[in-house]
């Protein structure tokens, strides 16, 4: 961090230069860009002498630690306490301003669970994961919105799209990026013997359409008859909708509403997300190791968690978090292992930078 803050110290003096230049100050455009610049470099500069001189009172206030007059030591020990508390608050406010949220974490969310490893099992899985975010939703008073899904004949999932309507609802749900694992008896299995199968999940942002802008030459759209649980057609006419954008390949498939221009809306709201996604994560790459190595990744082929059903637990391997509630846990219980991850995805930040 010593080494941004030099630089950032350095920039600020040439802007400070800069904004007395008369070329710069006839510039209205450039003057209020380095203007704006500047205030902000203001801001971490002042945090960051905030701190190293509530540090330098704690060093000071501990010479008198060794005085001999009692009363004294404990008027010193008071000031320390003070001082920590200043300084851990400047600290946690440079590191805001250093690394500043995702814009996106105040939006709402598309949440995509697909069946992995494990046939039906993982599918069942899905399902139970499908609920614990549900359940999580109405916990917070977040509304939730079918999109998409595609079910078995035993009632799990083969792959279920929903949007998560709600202020951070991304922010907050963006660690559940990955691949789930459980280990557990399968209602499949007679012979009572442990089984590991898989879920995926991805959480996007909800895109706005000024987020993404879509030309209708970039997208092929297909129709066809929409297919129910084993894959029998259930639409005599072709409701279901499948929409290639030709620039990146993505493609979006709805079928769960009964009119085409539904499935066409939807399918084009998930498909502005997964854009808006794309878009994130090559910014992602574009920025320094810090950013790239953070608890959040967004990495969907890395193994992030296992519920393990014999010993009640659930394990974040990211950052080695267990609870032992995983029934609570998978009834939409999951608070407190994202605030761990949150907590740990900022401190990991802060250090690396």
């Amino acid at each position: 961090m010593e080494d941004i803050l030099e630089s950032l110290a350095r920039e600020y003096a040439e802007i400070q230069n800069r904004l007395s230049d008369p070329a710069v100050t006839a510039d209205r455009r450039e003057y209020q860009k380095l203007a704006k610049r500047y205030r902000e470099l203001e801001d971490i500069l002042s945090k960051q002498q905030e701190y190293l001189e509530a540090q330098e009172g704690i060093e000071e206030a501990n010479t008198l630690l060794e005085e001999a007059d009692e009363e004294l030591q404990q008027l010193a020990r008071e000031e320390i306490e003070r001082l920590k508390a200043k300084a851990e608050a400047a600290k946690n406010a440079l590191d805001l301003l250093l690394y500043p949220p995702d814009p996106h974490e105040e939006k709402s969310a598309i949440v995509e669970i697909r069946a992995g490893t494990g046939g039906e099992e993982a599918a069942l899985f899905a399902q139970d994961l499908f609920r614990m975010y549900t359940r999580f939703a109405e916990k917070r008073a977040w509304k939730t919105e079918m999109l998409s899904m595609n079910e078995t004949g035993l009632g799990g999932l083969k792959e279920v799209i929903f949007a998560v309507k709600g202020q951070g609802a991304f922010g907050l749900l963006s660690y559940e990026s990955g691949i789930h694992r459980v280990q557990r008896v399968p209602v499949t299995e007679s012979s009572g013997r442990l089984h590991t199968s898989a879920a995926t999940v991805a959480v996007l942002p909800e895109a706005e359409e000024v987020d993404v802008e879509l030309s209708p030459s970039d997208l092929k759209i297909d129709t066809y008859r929409a297919a129910g649980a084993g894959g029998q057609h259930v639409q005599k006419n072709e409701t279901a909708v499948r929409i290639t954008h030709l620039p990146t390949g993505v493609v979006v498939q709805c079928q769960d509403e009964r009119s085409q221009l539904q499935n066409k809306d939807r399918a084009l709201r998930v498909l502005r997300s997964r854009l808006l996604e794309l878009k994130r994560e090559e910014q992602a790459s574009q920025q320094s190791a810090a950013r790239r190595s953070q608890v959040k990744t967004g990495d969907r082929s890395e193994k992030i968690r296992t519920y393990n059903f014999p010993q009640r637990r659930v394990t974040d391997h990211r950052i080695n978090f267990s609870v032992f509630n995983l029934e609570e846990f998978l009834g939409g219980e999951i608070d407190e292992m994202l605030e761990a991850l949150r907590h740990a995805d900022r401190s990991h930040s802060a250090s690396e930078g």
